[in-house]
């Protein structure tokens, strides 16, 4: 008998990131002593402020379906970001409030996406992009980015991967996994071969408010204005506010490509999570200093665990300048460990034998590293080094 399952079913692949940090926390739950660095989740709790006002929300019977795209409150505060922090305007009517940045995303690719359409995806990349085009009907164009370039294109890489089929560029600055940062000097080069190609461009800015060093969050219509029409934003409360299992994001972008991805929502979820919204309006609103102690708390983070990784054999690292994980390659342990040819393997082996949760860099289209997250605590960190020391 045939497959009961679609081909879309089929070749979609499991999300490795929530696996392998399932299985860690199953092993902790068995009592044995593992440490991960798996999943990018913040370790610090909701702020309080933000819970309260779900709680009040909750208790005023604020329990019911809300408009497709979201509230008039949240969408308010969305707007007011964006005018204070980029000096970019928005319309109601250009903002989409969704179930998580990825449902976010989603959405936008069912909106923009036909059968053969391409989407050129810088590698290394968040692993979802590629399985989610694919579900939407796009191609995938891979455009590969090496630790030697800094894990950064070039505008001349960028308009050779320009076909006529290319619809989509996706920008993620800071990056995950590699937490590039791209500059603003950077971001008008592309700019110029994204104009002349006539592209639009995601720019998923989730990362946007762990950026270390001095160095400043851009993005393509805070440097090109004139693009604004040509670039859709996708941000989300989970890593900024630590609320990843609120699921609450949005997308900001043109107004045609908003409404019809805010039609399709309507027609799968309906809505974002009414208290979710209530909480994030709020989250919008909090004290910028309660955020800027956990970026501070983060770079302090990766700090330890870079110049950890730094000092070990084998081990080639690249220092991130935002987000929260360490993209390093291992490459050169592979021939050492038996057993071992890849980066599949040799996560598995850190988990078998040392107790170490991380993610194979296939899984982010580049074999030869692993990702590291920086946001388990210092001690956690340090242990973390200690066992590494002694591959």
């Amino acid at each position: 008998m045939e497959s009961i399952l679609s081909e879309r079913a089929r070749t979609i692949k499991p999300s490795i990131t929530l696996t392998i940090s399932a299985k860690a926390k199953a092993m902790r739950a068995e009592g044995i002593d593992v440490l991960n660095f798996s999943a990018g989740e913040p370790d610090f709790d909701t702020p309080e402020v933000i819970k309260q006002a779900a709680s009040k929300a909750m208790a005023e019977g604020f329990t019911k379906y809300t408009p497709s795209g979201g509230i008039p409150e949240v969408k308010d505060a969305i707007i007011a970001k964006h005018q204070t922090e980029q000096k970019i305007g928005y319309d109601p009517s250009q903002v989409l409030v969704s179930n998580g940045g990825k449902h976010a995303l989603h959405n936008i690719f069912q909106a923009v996406l036909d059968p053969g359409d391409e989407v050129v995806i810088p590698s290394p990349y968040w692993l979802s992009y590629p399985d989610m085009v694919k579900l939407s009907g796009g191609t995938p164009v891979i455009l590969d980015a090496s630790i030697e370039d800094n894990f950064k294109i070039s505008p001349e890489a960028l308009a050779e991967a320009i076909t006529p089929r290319t619809k989509l560029l996706i920008l993620n600055s800071p990056s995950n996994p590699t937490g590039v940062v791209y500059s603003a000097e950077e971001l008008s080069a592309l700019a110029k071969v994204i104009e002349a190609a006539g592209i639009m461009v995601i720019s998923d800015d989730v990362y946007e408010k762990f950026v270390y060093d001095g160095k400043t969050f851009v993005n393509v219509p805070m440097v090109a204005p004139l693009l604004a029409k040509q670039v859709i934003i996708i941000n989300s409360a989970s890593k900024t506010y630590s609320m990843p299992g609120w699921r609450i994001g949005y997308a900001v972008g043109p107004q045609e490509v908003i409404q019809a991805a805010t039609r399709i929502q309507g027609q799968a979820t309906s809505c974002a999570g009414s208290i979710s919204q209530k909480a994030f309006a709020m989250a919008l609103n909090t004290d910028a200093a309660l955020i800027e102690a956990f970026r501070q708390s983060f770079e302090k983070r990766r700090d330890i665990m870079f110049e950890g990784l730094a000092a070990i054999g084998g081990i080639k690292t690249f220092k991130p300048a935002g987000a929260f994980y360490l993209f390093v390659d291992v490459g050169a342990l592979y021939e050492k460990l038996e057993g071992v040819t890849n980066s599949v393997e040799f996560c598995d082996y850190l988990l078998e034998k040392w107790r170490i949760a991380c993610i194979p860099g296939q899984a982010f289209g580049e074999d030869r590293c692993v990702r590291f997250s920086s946001v388990a605590d210092e001690a956690t960190i340090r242990e973390g080094l200690e066992r590494l020391v002694d591959i």
